[in-house]
């Protein structure tokens, strides 16, 4: 399928953004162990069920039929999209679908499902657009919309100083990260000190990686030893590994431990940060730096928080205490600033 180019501005210049630049959105581990599990999920090969009920009260749909809730053009917002998106009727957007309830494969291992794609829809559907949901790794997300192949991302991309330079936002979700470990475990993470000499796994170039280096940073400032961190090629080999004692420590969004905490017997969520430590920070819609597709997304995101389908998403993934009043188009002129 051929997909969208445009034309983009980036830091500084509107030529093709540099080696250096693109380097900037990811923050190069100081202290690693590079692994590859040898071996996968016991469970992951056995049939997936339809449903799943989890000890919070949540029944989680994670079959290929969906019954999305849906919503109603918004003409004010649709008439802000840029003429050069709208044209093929479609929104492109790209989420990693890899953990749940954010966004991950449906029982037929191949749909994308989850809280990011239904808000997409939300904003799709308020934009008058069709939406085109393409399935990407984390790695890949920041340059194929640079490139033009993705108009928007939803994948709870969190908010920075190194992303802002190159991407405008819409927020639509509270940021924060979650450690989790074995339930026979006492670990009470509240900071630095807290994870010496530790094994952490963690996903590279993400907001929580960005942390834990710095709480490194911190622990060997103060002469002590600090955290090991360890990388997995998926979802499932980061959870074998926690569960199986080979790491400690598992740091990764909110949302994602507390649904292992109340869908299986063996894990728990031991300490909770903001995705944007030592500041607060926003999960937001993602969309190439000045090419004016923000502004429409947040007047839709706002025209879902009005009519009350945003809130029936939120409650759909057991996500209501996620919930933003406000959606907002945050730039790099703004970022920090509170506007």
């Amino acid at each position: 399928m051929l997909r969208k180019t445009h034309a983009f501005a980036a830091h500084e210049t509107t030529l093709r953004p540099t080696k250096t630049k693109l380097l900037a959105l990811a923050v190069l581990p100081a202290v690693v162990l590079p692994v590859l599990a040898g071996c996968s999920d016991p469970g992951a090969s056995a049939a997936k069920p339809e449903s799943e009920a989890a000890k919070n009260g949540i029944v989680y749909n994670t079959s290929v039929d969906q019954n999305r809730i849906r919503d109603e053009k918004d003409a004010a917002a649709a008439a802000k999209v840029p003429a050069a998106i709208s044209k093929d009727g479609k929104l492109t957007v790209a989420t990693t679908a890899g953990s749940i309830p954010l966004s991950f494969h449906a029982t037929d291992d191949k749909t994308p499902i989850g809280v990011e794609v239904d808000i997409a829809q939300l904003v799709a559907d308020k934009l008058g657009l069709e939406l085109d949901v393409q399935v990407t790794s984390w790695e890949n997300w920041p340059l194929k919309t640079q490139s033009g192949d993705f108009e928007a991302v939803f994948s709870n991309v969190g908010i920075n100083a190194a992303r802002v330079k190159l991407f405008d936002f819409s927020t639509y979700r509270a940021a924060y990260m979650g450690f989790e470990a074995k339930k026979s475990s006492s670990y009470d993470i509240k900071g630095s000190d807290d994870i010496s000499g530790l094994k952490i796994s963690v996903g590279s170039g993400t907001n929580q990686e960005k942390i834990l280096l710095a709480w490194n940073k911190e622990l060997e400032s103060k002469g002590k030893a600090p955290a090991t961190l360890q990388y997995y090629s998926s979802d499932a080999d980061t959870i074998l590994a926690l569960s199986s004692g080979r790491t400690d420590l598992n740091l990764a969004p909110y949302p994602s431990v507390t649904y292992r905490e109340n869908t299986r017997d063996d894990l728990k969520v031991v300490g909770k940060v903001n995705a944007g430590w030592p500041a607060e920070t926003l999960v937001a819609a993602t969309t190439l730096k000045g090419n004016g597709l923000a502004p429409a997304i947040t007047d839709a995101l706002n025209s879902t928080i009005k009519d009350g389908s945003y809130a029936k998403v939120l409650e759909r993934w057991g996500l209501s205490e996620e919930a933003v009043t406000e959606s907002k188009t945050v730039t790099e002129a703004t970022f920090g600033t509170g506007k």
